[in-house]
């Protein structure tokens, strides 16, 4: 097939030194934005206010969360302008972006906390080679998993002994061959030598190709008046069906209903989930529980797929397409399609199956080991926040839009792959922070400013606002979040 194809970010080259400055954020979304072949005009409607550091780092994380928020949304101002002809400012606060990276940590249940994120035998643990490893247990089967492998108890210091006796990268391999969700951690140098690292070298944070043919598709004009649609927004008509959990996946799928579109999450009673992550991504969105492996549900499936503009799926990589929905048979079913992917450590290499998180992403690929030096820490030092999934949240949220931005003008069916480890890539090729690390840390009475109390189907949240603030169609949620599987699978009339 003739494929088109973009690279959103495609500067990877390493600025690693700590003593060398890292990049401007208006430089790091100028890359995105050109790379996607945006239109430049835009570049002078945004503004971005504040600098590393805002929360204790050695990397660039304000700048990450500033950019990738921010492109984001002056994507969202594009479809605005390419659908009323009228452009609008978009402005974006560091400290409120890195604010929402941390969204699930400031969310509040009913005036409380809320449920408890970390399963109590998830974390770092030191191996008999005297390096580390990350488990990651959070999920019933993972947990479980890991402890037959281990043929210990479910409780840390049994887990610590039992791993005492293994090596580090001999665990993971055991783990990672049993489906289970373990990292060693690496140095970058060790990292830099990995086939998956050497696989990954010059990949961008987003990759956006055309994989199919199919006429131009305009969205639906709008109203040349605010004044007549109150609440037209850049994705007004937008129908986004979203197969994601956790945090990367539903944050694109929460950014796309900030900005308007219709976002139906399909999830399965069988499938497990975790209930902070789903109360604070649920912002927005329509929820349903259908089961691809029931031929009802799958036919179900499938409709929504004909009427559906956006698919964004954060399943184990082949897993939807095995079960007959990825992007090339849905490219087929429905022409003009924009299928958006994220994967643990992208679509090609030796790991390119390998499931993973942030957390233990962070470990692989010398992030957490760098962090670890630049404290002068004993124990694995982890990023201020999950820097590499709210990132590829947004990135993702910017590819759908820039896909849906070209099919308007050429056409074609869409799929945008993002990866945590390409986005790992992408936030070292940002710069050090040389003081970073010397920044105190952002409790929640600290940006109680930037936080909201609204109703929803768990009681009352108190939640982060959106970043992105943009003069004519600002962003928020209309619908609240509710429990999986409260609404019925179907689509909303335009």
């Amino acid at each position: 097939m003739n494929a088109a194809s973009s690279a959103a970010g495609s500067s990877t080259g390493f600025t690693d030194s700590p003593s060398q400055p890292h990049q401007a954020p208006a430089d790091v979304l100028a890359a995105l934005w050109r790379d996607a072949a945006m239109p430049p005009e835009a570049l002078s409607r945004i503004a971005m206010t504040g600098a590393d550091p805002v929360l204790p780092s050695s990397f660039a994380v304000g700048t990450a969360a500033q950019a990738s928020l921010g492109a984001s949304a002056l994507a969202a101002a594009a479809l605005w302008a390419q659908r009323t002809g009228r452009w609008q400012t978009v402005s974006v606060d560091m400290r409120h972006a890195l604010a929402e990276f941390r969204s699930e940590r400031y969310l509040r249940v009913n005036g409380g906390p809320a449920p408890e994120l970390w399963e109590k035998i998830a974390g770092v643990y030191p191996t008999g080679d005297g390096r580390w490893v990350r488990l990651h247990t959070n999920f019933p089967h993972h947990r479980d998993g890991v402890l037959r492998i281990l043929n210990c108890a479910h409780d840390k210091d049994a887990v610590r002994a039992a791993l005492a006796k293994w090596k580090a990268e001999d665990f993971e391999t055991a783990a990672s061959d049993a489906g289970m969700v373990v990292a060693a951690m690496r140095t970058f140098d060790e990292w830099q030598r990995h086939p998956q690292a050497q696989a990954l070298h010059g990949l961008p944070p987003v990759i956006i190709e055309k994989i199919g043919d199919a006429p131009p598709q305009p969205l639906p004009a709008l109203a040349p008046h605010a004044e007549i649609n109150v609440d037209a927004r850049p994705l007004s008509g937008v129908r986004v069906l979203d197969f994601t959990r956790i945090i990367a996946g539903p944050v694109a799928g929460r950014t796309l209903a900030a900005h308007g579109a219709d976002v139906l999450l399909v999830t399965a009673a069988h499938l497990p989930s975790m209930p902070s992550l789903v109360i604070d991504t649920g912002r927005g969105k329509r929820s349903c529980q259908l089961d691809l492996r029931d031929p009802d549900d799958k036919r179900t499936v499938h409709k929504l797929i004909h009427g559906a503009d956006v698919v964004v799926q954060g399943y184990r990589p082949n897993g939807l397409s095995d079960l007959g929905v990825g992007p090339e048979a849905a490219a087929r079913a429905r022409p003009g399609i924009v299928y958006v992917s994220l994967s643990a450590y992208g679509h090609v290499g030796p790991w390119s199956g390998k499931r993973g998180f942030d957390s233990l992403v962070q470990s692989a690929t010398g992030i957490n080991a760098d962090e670890t030096e630049a404290a002068g820490s004993a124990e694995p030092r982890p990023l201020p926040a999950q820097v590499l999934d709210h990132a590829s949240g947004y990135l993702l949220a910017f590819g759908a839009m820039v896909a849906l931005h070209r099919r308007a003008v050429e056409g074609g069916s869409w799929h945008v792959r993002v990866s945590l480890a390409q986005v790992g890539q992408w936030l070292r090729s940002l710069g050090r922070v040389p003081d970073g690390m010397g920044t105190p840390d952002q409790h929640i009475d600290e940006v109680s400013d930037l936080l909201e109390v609204e109703e929803s189907g768990f009681g009352e949240l108190t939640v982060v606002r959106h970043a992105a603030k943009l003069s004519e169609t600002p962003a928020h949620w209309t619908l609240p979040s509710v429990p999986l599987g409260t609404h019925a699978a179907e689509w909303l009339p335009r």
